[in-house]
């Protein structure tokens, strides 16, 4: 990570990701334009937006790292969620009305693990009307709070793991890991029905994004204690560009293939991958310069590559 230098009214040049842990009670994008004050950046937006009640990993991308927010926003998240058995709200959270009361107790939570067992793999969930999803243009959540309901198409999400941590006669807690579009309070609700029974989530906090698993984050006190110590010292705190794409293979390029990559052109380098995309290189100063993709006659063509790629 590194500021450029530029002159701007708006903010300075920041380029790298800071793994931000959301507060209880904040919105996303309220502790976007927090950290986005604190370093004076120029430019940030969130990979993945947590709903006020969620706590736990905001990834933030400031300047060139915004070219990288698609691929987090697609990728897996890891939540802890709590379940609170015997009662159903109208939010799926504990921010609603109950609507609905079941029973609680040990004949009940006894069927959590053999309920779980359908909820793995590739199911399909109905988009809750408290969501961002939009039936003609109108999001559902402006029309929840109507009082209207309307049908919903079910989607596919993918459940990669799904384990108890902890269990009791009226909660249960989750180690969740999903595919980006999981609803988990869809879930709660469904593996409450699934039980006999009815629940909402109390508590939920993500722990995981994509490569950002169980890696150290930085609450927004920590962040102003930071600041006090000057601009630099925070730049300290966010990590490099290309720590969001290390699942992706490192294509080193000499001056003159990258030279002409830079032109836009697709260049033919030893040793390529045979399709996919490619984190590209300079290999005289290993500088990251940005993302590739391999096309049909083998040579790998350029894609995305960061501002400061052209000096």
């Amino acid at each position: 990570m590194a500021g450029r230098r530029g002159k701007s009214s708006r903010g300075r040049p920041v380029d790298g990701i800071l793994l931000l842990d959301k507060p209880l009670g904040m919105s996303s994008n309220g502790a976007l334009q927090r950290v986005k004050q604190l370093f004076r950046a120029r430019k940030a937006g969130h990979t993945g937006n947590l709903d006020p009640l969620a706590t736990g990993m905001l990834p933030v991308c400031m300047g060139d790292a915004t070219k990288v927010s698609a691929f987090l926003l697609d990728a897996e998240k890891r939540y802890r969620v709590t379940c609170a058995l015997g009662a159903r709200t109208s939010t799926g959270d504990t921010e609603g009305d109950v609507v609905e009361t079941g029973p609680t107790g040990a004949g009940v939570a006894d069927r959590l693990d053999a309920v779980l067992t359908g909820f793995r793999g590739e199911i399909r969930q109905v988009p809750p009307m408290y969501s961002a999803v939009k039936h003609r243009g109108e999001r559902l959540y402006r029309l929840a709070r109507q009082g209207i309901e309307v049908e919903r198409e079910p989607r596919p999400v993918r459940i990669y793991a799904l384990e108890v941590l902890e269990r009791g006669p009226e909660s249960f807690v989750l180690d969740l890991r999903c595919s980006k579009g999981t609803y988990v309070r869809t879930l709660v609700e469904d593996i409450a029905r699934g039980m006999g029974s009815c629940g909402h989530v109390t508590s939920l906090r993500r722990l995981g994004v994509g490569p950002y698993q169980d890696q150290p984050m930085h609450t927004l006190d920590q962040l102003e204690s930071v600041a006090a110590e000057g601009l630099a010292a925070l730049d300290t705190l966010c990590l490099p560009i290309d720590s969001a794409l290390r699942q992706w293979p490192a294509v080193d390029l000499t001056p003159d293939t990258a030279f002409y990559l830079r032109q836009g052109q697709p260049v033919l380098v030893p040793r390529l991958p045979l399709e996919g995309w490619v984190r590209l290189y300079e290999s005289e100063r290993h500088r990251f310069i940005g993302m590739g993709e391999i096309i049909e006659d083998g040579r790998v063509a350029p894609r995305r590559l960061m501002q400061g790629a052209s000096a």
